[in-house]
């Protein structure tokens, strides 16, 4: 396995893997075919290599979708989610001729009895093993999980959705798996502000949990451990999602989406190293490295180019490797960099002055109008600007519907409005009389940290895992739907359980976690965060998670997705055909 990988998410998940199916593969001397469904493919492709199942003696990787020649004489391996498509694939796998000699069947997370029952009926002789091995979900990254679920959004804030509470189950189900990976009983919290879903997830996912845990492998009732797990909803904030960030990590997503993910992942530490950085910042750095490279083995120095970093490469062979991993970076960053010089510069600076209230020296800004009206005459997209008008809108906390009506007409968004409209249905302000604009809630006090100057907005996300671990949460604002341990007071109560380890990944595996799980997406910026109070904090580990990962675009086309308002009016109402 890559050095990457043998920490974190990622590296947990693979043990998982080896610690049930692979174990159970070498009991067995022969060689075997591995049956994965598309979410288990995803789950197996993140956290190990080809070269490893071959190792462990599995020969073929089929999918269970698919038409498949029978090999009487192997057994086979069903990694599968437990559904009932992926049961009826397996069945008529067995149930007329069988394919294979005999089945090892490992669901993701609990087989409903009917399922299972139908299962038994048919193949029970075929079936040598049957477990549930608690991995329904993705490890997107060392502190990062999805459950590559983007239609759960829908699903859950579309009025008078018909599937609302089954999505919501999947989801509790899914979080007790990620809880269960990581051998951890968290108390439960959510975020009580016009949050019903957050609410009722947690109180999902606390009863599911507390069955899981009713008794543990040697028959008793396993306690709480020290981990906190909190439940927010996307309206929570809803600026961090639609802002232009400026890291390596996310204009490369925005630019090439996920075809580079394949290059891009754990595997290459240089990615980790640079994947959180401001494209400016990684920039500068990726020439410096390669000039080193350059020095040391005494190239004579000049401009840093593709071109010349290829007669470098035919030069020197040995360096190959490291040439080309570091030439991929610079080619991916000087994209990066000509989308940003070429339209995002001033756009970025008017979104940063709407989502902070302050310009970059720190004078507040008294009017958001004078900010929004040059994005609105410029010839940017009409994405970019109905990103700067909602920025606009959350900086007063809600605007009237006479001054809203008169955005829409400058977007020309008149038959889309619902891009705007459809944000009450998160619970976020859109339209508000005048005279009660609410207040808007207070931030941390930021103004001495060191940022770029199209940077200065911290993701509210970040916040609340300061207060987490400072054990500075409101009680009133995020409710325990299960108390935490008495211990679970911050950092100064991870120090106990500290033992003495070589360094600070290891450090944090013996100390506390907070999972956070935001329901209707996570960005990019959120993501980040959780290294960066992990780093701060160090006795405490950060994981977030939600069902998918969000841009602007595929959010704001999610929000338009949930219907349309009536024409004649303004107000945020359910339709019975919506």
């Amino acid at each position: 396995m890559a050095a990457g990988l043998e920490y974190g998410l990622k590296g947990i998940v693979w043990k998982r893997i080896q610690d049930t199916i692979i174990a159970d593969c070498r009991k067995s001397k022969v060689w075997k075919i591995l049956i994965l469904d598309p979410f288990t493919t995803k789950i197996l492709s993140s956290c190990c290599k080809m070269s490893d199942l071959m190792s462990e003696k599995i020969t073929i990787v089929e999918d269970l979708y698919k038409n498949r020649e029978p090999v009487l004489e192997m057994k086979a391996i069903y990694f599968i989610s437990p559904t009932a498509k992926c049961v009826d694939a397996f069945i008529g796998d067995f149930k007329q001729k069988p394919k294979y000699k005999a089945a090892y069947v490992y669901f993701t997370d609990y087989c409903p009895d009917d399922l299972f029952n139908n299962m038994k009926l048919y193949c029970a002789k075929y079936i040598q093993v049957c477990k549930e091995i608690n991995l329904s979900f993705l490890p997107q990254e060392a502190q990062v999980f999805t459950f590559d679920n983007p239609g759960a959004f829908n699903s859950i804030y579309k009025p008078n959705s018909l599937d609302k509470m089954k999505t919501l189950e999947t989801l509790a189900d899914q979080l007790v798996t990620i809880c269960a990976t990581l051998d951890e009983y968290p108390g439960v919290r959510y975020k009580n502000k016009n949050m019903e879903n957050a609410k009722t997830l947690a109180e999902l996912v606390d009863n599911k949990l507390a069955r899981h845990y009713e008794l543990d492998d040697s028959g008793k009732k396993k306690g709480k451990t020290q981990a906190q797990l909190l439940i927010v909803e996307r309206g929570f904030d809803p600026v961090s999602p639609i802002l232009h960030e400026l890291t390596y990590q996310a204009m490369l997503f925005l630019l090439y989406g996920s075809e580079k993910e394949a290059l891009l992942n754990e595997d290459d530490m240089l990615w980790v190293k640079l994947r959180h950085k401001h494209i400016a910042e990684v920039s500068e750095q990726i020439p410096k490295m390669l000039k080193e490279i350059s020095a040391s083995k005494k190239q004579p120095d000049g401009k840093i180019t593709i071109s010349n970093l290829s007669q470098m490469m035919k030069k020197m062979p040995s360096f190959r490797k490291e040439l080309t991993e570091k030439t991929i970076h610079l080619q991916l960053a000087e994209d990066c960099m000509q989308q940003f010089s070429n339209n995002v510069e001033k756009l970025c600076k008017a979104e940063q002055d709407l989502a902070v209230g302050s310009d970059v020296d720190g004078m507040k800004v008294k009017d958001p109008m004078r900010t929004l009206l040059p994005v609105l005459l410029h010839p940017y997209s009409i994405h970019d600007k109905i990103r700067a008008v909602l920025l606009y809108i959350f900086s007063l906390n809600g605007t009237t519907d006479e001054n809203l009506s008169k955005l829409i007409q400058h977007v020309k968004i008149e038959d889309e409005r619902e891009y705007i409209l459809n944000w009450k249905r998160l619970g976020v302000p859109i339209i508000t009389e005048s005279s009660i604009f609410s207040r808007k809630p207070t931030r941390r006090d930021r103004s001495q940290e060191q940022t770029y100057n199209l940077s200065r907005w911290t993701p509210v996300i970040k916040d609340v895992m300061e207060d987490a671990v400072e054990n500075k949460l409101d009680t009133k604002e995020w409710p325990h739907q299960s108390e935490c341990p008495a211990a679970w007071n911050g950092s100064g109560a991870v120090s106990a359980r500290q033992k003495h380890k070589p360094n600070a990944q290891d450090e944090r595996r013996t100390g506390s976690r907070l999972i956070i799980f935001i329901i209707g997406g996570i960005s990019f910026s959120e993501m980040r965060s959780a290294y960066e109070v992990t780093q701060a904090v160090k006795s405490c580990e950060v994981i977030v998670g939600s069902s998918h990962i969000l841009t602007p675009t595929s959010l704001l086309n999610d929000i338009k997705a949930l219907g349309k308002e009536p024409m004649e009016t303004f107000t945020i109402e359910e339709r019975s055909n919506a």
